[in-house]
């Protein structure tokens, strides 16, 4: 190998660390600033966090948050916009009835989703987060949810819309809690749980004629 090839490798090596190095510092950048969003959500509404102040508790340069976001509100749309994708990938991912056995990678997915950005998560259904932050969720799942059931007891069509309600109402209650609480239990436990809770609701409905 003649000295230009080698240059020309070292160069394209030196250039893929340097791209890994400022993705990496992205991420970094990121996480501190979602943490301290949660941190302050907890004590203050939205509308009354300041850059100032969330720089301080995240610990980063005023300048750093302007070279990602406009504002706090920008802030917290891209971290809900995140999270969203993140559980619309976990529906993609498993298109096929969640209401048979099959269905427990789907809600493990979504537990582990929650499970692993639970302090923002914890901050955005607390009393200065987002309302509409679980009602969206909802209606992500529900978009796929509510056509398998139906597609599972075609017979009950006309009532399929009422008893995903209350699934779905339950389910997020469930979430809340759980997320509350601090999320003790493992994603697994969870989705144990919920997927026989939901069996056990739809068949013993639906197999009462």
């Amino acid at each position: 190998m003649d000295i230009h090839n080698r240059i020309c490798i070292i160069f394209k090596n030196c250039l893929q660390l340097g791209v890994f190095t400022i993705e990496r510092r992205i991420r970094r950048t990121k996480t501190l600033l979602r943490k301290g969003l949660a941190t302050l959500l907890q004590q203050k509404p939205l509308e009354e966090i300041t850059v100032t102040e969330l720089v301080q508790v995240s610990d980063i340069n005023r300048s750093t948050f302007y070279l990602h976001y406009s504002d706090i509100y920008d802030l917290m749309e891209h971290i809900q916009t995140e999270l969203f994708e993140e559980v619309e990938q976990a529906v993609q991912s498993h298109l096929i009835t969640p209401f048979t056995q099959n269905g427990l990678p789907f809600f493990e997915d979504v537990f582990t989703i929650l499970y692993q950005n639970q302090e923002i998560c914890a901050a955005l259904i607390g009393p200065n987060g987002s309302p509409a932050f679980l009602r969206r969720i909802e209606e992500m799942i529900s978009s796929y949810s509510l056509q398998a059931l139906q597609t599972a007891f075609p017979q009950r069509q006309q009532d399929a819309q009422y008893t995903f309600s209350f699934c779905a109402t339950g389910c997020l209650g469930l979430i809340k809690e759980w997320i509350a609480k601090g999320c003790k239990e493992s994603p697994q436990h969870m989705t144990t749980i919920t997927f026989q809770m939901i069996q056990n609701i739809l068949y013993g409905n639906y197999t009462l004629e």
